[in-house]
């Protein structure tokens, strides 16, 4: 019997949209199942760049007001007395001069409009795609995915739904709560909050929190971990903690939220001991995915609490269904998940033969300063390294002319090698670093030893001088 299709995508995420425009390019027959897609993680990109401008107003305002003062402190200083004012001023205090809301969500609605438009479907349904806006579920015998009275066969099929937050915490479902996915039908109401509280510590909870401070929020971000993010440099985690309270974010490490009550018209949270009042909360923990109808039991697919469990070739427990992006784990970066994509969809086309290897993968926290990271971070190297091997090399962008002309000097590179020069890993926190650590994984993946790179002459002034000075402080062991 010929299958109806080469591939068919069951969606619901932009990764899902990407692998079908993908699957196109590579001449494949493609059907695309979509029940609905969020493009949640497009108005949060857009939102963040939001509040950098309102961030870059507030400083400019401020340099004009202070410009004649006697004021030589650092940049980091700067920073940290700004944290340090009272508490009781109002956030227009802090930011004297602020964005109009009204035109800020009309420019978010155009970028987002944009941005939505690549992948489109009319482009997609230009470019031979069938999509179908449906839930369906999977048969067996033979293998196939049922969907408005029609059973699509195909040699194929790829899972890239979403995810849902499906928190245990008592009185939370009762008492309400949004979504990262869903923050910016809040942000539009007619009164949209004016504190926040985010539960959870991942790439994107960080930026929002960011944001919103920006914007002129109260808010508190609650991780019940020792650091504001896992798999990540702790030096850098904590440098960038550091930059998040300065600016006004109230942050508890290592406390659990235990209950959640509503108190007339506030949301009432009790976080260890404490008792914190607010007007919306923001729950970034307990994703799960998005496949309760999908019937996946019935054609052997595996899954736990968080995640589709898949091998190293992106195959699910049935080996001709595979999964990418949200629903097998891991941090939500949209060029993480559009790896998995082209890594699987090589796989269901052809010969099963390509591995993830998420060492070359970079990926970043879009603060500002922006924290990236690619390959091992220094304890993971001297995990699978003997200490004597690792060399840990740092340069503190202080040092940089661009640096000092952008008034952008809180920041460091440090780079993680072996003795021989090989790179390990790198992470960068600091201005342009999302754009800085492309470079870091085209050495490690092209396997460029460090003392190469510090032979290398970058436009000066430029931020890619911090490589450059980093990998100088390299010197060949004489024992």
């Amino acid at each position: 019997m010929i299958p109806d299709y080469d591939v068919v995508i069951i969606g619901g995420s932009v990764a899902g949209r990407y692998a079908a425009l993908s699957a196109t390019q590579l001449k494949a027959k493609v059907a695309l199942i979509e029940p609905i897609v969020s493009y949640g993680l497009i108005h949060h990109h857009a939102l963040r760049e939001i509040g950098e401008l309102s961030k870059s107003l507030s400083n400019a305002a401020q340099f004009g007001l202070h410009a004649n003062s006697a004021d030589t402190s650092t940049d980091s200083t700067r920073v940290m007395q700004k944290g340090s004012s009272d508490e009781s001023q109002p956030p227009t205090e802090k930011c004297p001069v602020s964005i109009e809301w009204q035109q800020a969500k009309l420019w978010t609605t155009g970028v987002v409009s944009n941005l939505q438009e690549q992948y489109s479907p009319v482009i997609l349904a230009a470019k031979g795609v069938d999509i179908i806006f449906s839930s369906g579920q999977f048969q067996s015998s033979p293998l196939a995915f049922a969907v408005n009275d029609r059973i699509l066969s195909a040699r194929s099929y790829l899972l890239a739904t979403s995810v849902q937050a499906n928190p245990e915490i008592e009185g939370l479902r009762k008492t309400g709560f949004i979504t990262l996915s869903n923050i910016w039908q809040s942000l539009c109401s007619p009164q949209p909050p004016k504190s926040w509280v985010i539960i959870g510590g991942v790439p994107q909870s960080i930026e929002l929190a960011q944001t919103l401070v920006r914007l002129g929020s109260k808010v508190t971000l609650i991780v019940d971990r020792p650091l504001i993010l896992s798999h990540v440099d702790p030096e850098m985690a904590q440098l960038l903690c550091s930059q998040l309270e300065a600016e006004g974010v109230r942050v508890l490490t290592q406390t659990r939220v235990t209950q959640v009550r509503r108190i007339h018209d506030k949301k009432w949270l009790q976080v260890g001991d404490k008792a914190i009042e607010t007007d919306e909360i923001v729950v970034a923990i307990a994703q799960q995915p998005n496949i309760e109808s999908l019937n996946l039991a019935a054609v052997g697919v595996k899954w736990n609490q968080h995640r589709i469990l898949v091998n190293d070739k992106l195959q699910t427990s049935n080996h001709r269904i595979y999964a990418c992006g949200d629903v097998i784990g891991g941090y939500d970066c949209p060029n993480i998940a559009y790896y998995e994509a082209k890594i699987a969809l090589q796989n269901a086309l052809f010969i099963p033969r390509f591995k993830v290897n998420y060492q070359y993968v970079p990926w970043a926290v879009l603060t500002q300063p922006t924290l990236a990271q690619v390959g091992l971070t220094e304890v993971q190297s001297k995990r699978r390294y003997s200490h004597n091997e690792v060399i840990v090399l740092r340069q503190f962008f202080k040092t940089l002319a661009a640096a000092q002309l952008r008034d952008e000097t809180t920041g460091i590179c440090k780079l993680i090698v072996l003795r021989n020069g090989e790179i390990l890993g790198a992470t960068i926190l600091g201005a342009e670093a999302r754009e800085l650590i492309n470079i870091m994984a085209l050495a490690i993946a092209q396997k460029i030893k460090v003392h190469h790179l510090a032979t290398l002459s970058f436009v000066s002034p430029s931020f890619s001088e911090i490589i450059e000075q980093t990998a100088r402080e390299f010197r060949f062991p004489t024992s």
